[in-house]
């Protein structure tokens, strides 16, 4: 390793250097304010480290790491009822409950580092890899030992700076896409998306929004948020508790903290049906992208009200009208998602875990801990 370089682990983000964001400019999910996010509002098996590495004295590269304990879940998941289902949670349990990630396990995209052009990415992530080591042994002398370590997300490109020797013997996964809708230059309003749809698509537009007749939508403030916490986090819970694989659950002030925090940046939409909540999705601004966040809903009234259909053409509305670039659905939902236009972007990360005999099988465990989604792509424009 190159003598010039050097990393610092932080776990607090007061420890923080003072041009931490000046590093942060190109993800507002490094940014200190969003870290402070998570500081107080963190799932409970959680831990959050920030790295700085810096080239002498100079701080040129910033990351976010997170400690898992997967021992705290009650669950990870309550959709799937099968056999490989529990195989999966017997895993997890027995043979990979603390996880180190580094990036950002709640979100989907590289939210793990970034950089200054003075130093070359796969410096970075050798140091990164340097990071990790020590961060093993600090949680060894706790009694601790991390079982799995994972890198995560990545293009295809930057997986690439991932083939050196520190990790020859780390397995490359691809996981779901990361789902993104890229806004046509001539959208200015909704009504030219609509126009830009096949005649299939327009129609499922006009059922989805007939549907929804009676809801109002309403843009909630912080006061709001704080009023309707219980509500918000039973729909969000709902959401959660039923997808088919969880590694974490929010606390119940997350979206609040976030809100105090983030200000403006942080939309929180509230669907309302005589005057009941029942259903409400969160947008971050991220430069000239739009990243969607967490969401919740009353299942029974989604289905006849098409709910979440509903949700997507709104943020696409927002997006266009505001002049946004791109917008980030993320994973999951991935066929109702395409079916609005958003598409597929592929997703690398590495994997390896402590014990070698277990590692080189991890290939043939790795489908086990990630179940495969069977999806079909959809084309809605002309």
């Amino acid at each position: 390793m190159n003598t010039e370089y050097s990393f610092t682990i932080y776990n607090s983000t007061e420890q923080l250097p003072s041009n931490w964001d000046s590093i942060a400019v190109s993800s507002v999910f490094l940014s200190k304010n969003y870290l402070k996010v998570l500081e107080q509002s963190s799932p409970e098996n959680m831990i959050c480290h920030y790295i700085g590495i810096f080239k002498k004295e100079k701080l040129v590269s910033i990351a976010l790491c997170q400690f898992l304990d997967l021992n705290k879940l009650e669950s990870f998941g309550e959709r799937d009822k099968c056999i490989k289902t529990t195989v999966r949670n017997l895993v997890f349990k027995n043979f990979a409950s603390q996880v180190l990630v580094v990036g950002n396990n709640m979100l989907t995209g590289q939210n793990a580092y970034a950089l200054l052009n003075e130093i070359e990415e796969k410096t970075v992530i050798a140091l990164l890899h340097e990071a990790t080591k020590e961060l093993k042994k600090r949680y060894k002398s706790k009694g601790i030992t991390i079982h799995i370590t994972t890198y995560k997300d990545f293009s295809k490109t930057q997986i690439e700076n991932f083939e050196t020797c520190e990790f020859k013997n780390d397995y490359q996964f691809s996981t779901q896409p990361n789902m993104i809708f890229y806004i046509n230059e001539n959208w200015k309003i909704e009504q030219d998306y609509i126009d830009s749809l096949s005649k299939k698509y327009r129609d499922q537009y006009k059922r989805a929004r007939k549907k929804a007749v009676g809801i109002e939508k309403r843009k909630l403030h912080l006061e709001e948020i704080i009023l309707l916490e219980d509500a918000i986090y039973d729909l969000y819970f709902h959401v959660a508790k039923n997808a088919p694989f969880n590694t974490f659950f929010l606390p119940k002030n997350h979206f609040r903290v976030f809100k105090e925090i983030f200000k403006d940046q942080f939309l929180f939409y509230g669907y309302f049906l005589n005057e009941e909540l029942i259903g409400f999705n969160t947008l971050i601004k991220n430069g000239k992208t739009m990243d969607t966040y967490f969401l919740g809903y009353n299942d029974t009234i989604q289905r006849e009200k098409m709910l979440y259909l509903n949700m997507l053409y709104d943020m696409i509305a927002y997006s266009i009208k505001k002049d946004f670039d791109e917008i980030v659905f993320a994973r999951t939902a991935l066929e109702i998602k395409s079916s609005v236009g958003a598409k597929p972007v592929k997703m690398y990360g590495i994997i390896s875990h402590n014990n070698s005999i277990v590692n080189s099988y991890m290939s043939k465990i790795f489908k086990y801990l990630e179940p495969e989604t069977i999806w079909q792509e959809r084309n809605p424009f002309k």
